[in-house]
């Protein structure tokens, strides 16, 4: 069998970067069924509701939706579980320590494949008011319209051939 390697990118949660202020980011392992494995291979799941959550000194993800495998018999998972995720005692302290602040949270980012192990990319985030919202997409416009100016500026129009035909 060919061994995978890389990374292969799954499912993002695009409006975490949105909605969230992100702090620090963690990698995790989780602990699937053979059909969760399956349907992920196919690069079917949504994080959209999912957030994780610490329960009894472990971390749990939950509300994140891995549809059934649609070759799959009786045998077959609930598409909106509760997954243990696995992280080192060290990082699931730092997690917990973190959390004790108030307004945190821990949001999913992506999900994807590593080396061949499903992996998942969380964070600890505080989530944005609606002005500061506002404020990182007048920002993100505003560094599209520069990078815009300086490539055009770049890639040679800069206006020479118009002062050529003025003569």
């Amino acid at each position: 069998m060919v061994k995978e390697v890389g990374r292969k990118v799954i499912a993002q949660n695009k409006k975490a970067r949105h909605d969230y202020s992100i702090e620090d980011v963690f990698e995790c392992g989780m602990v699937l069924t053979g059909t969760e494995v399956k349907s992920l291979r196919l690069g079917r799941a949504s994080l959209i509701d999912g957030f994780a959550m610490i329960n009894d000194g472990e971390l749990w993800l939950s509300g994140v939706h891995i549809p059934e495998y649609t070759e799959g018999t009786w045998t077959n998972h609930t598409p909106r579980r509760d997954r243990k995720l696995l992280v080192h005692k060290n990082e699931l302290n730092k997690l917990i320590g973190k959390l004790k602040d108030s307004g945190t949270t821990l949001v999913p980012l992506s999900l994807y494949f590593k080396d061949g192990k499903a992996k998942i990319e969380i964070a600890v985030a505080r989530g944005k008011k609606a002005h500061d919202k506002r404020e990182a997409l007048k920002a993100r416009e505003a560094d599209r319209e520069v990078a815009r100016v300086v490539s055009r500026g770049s890639s040679g129009k800069s206006g020479r051939a118009s002062k050529r035909y003025e003569d």
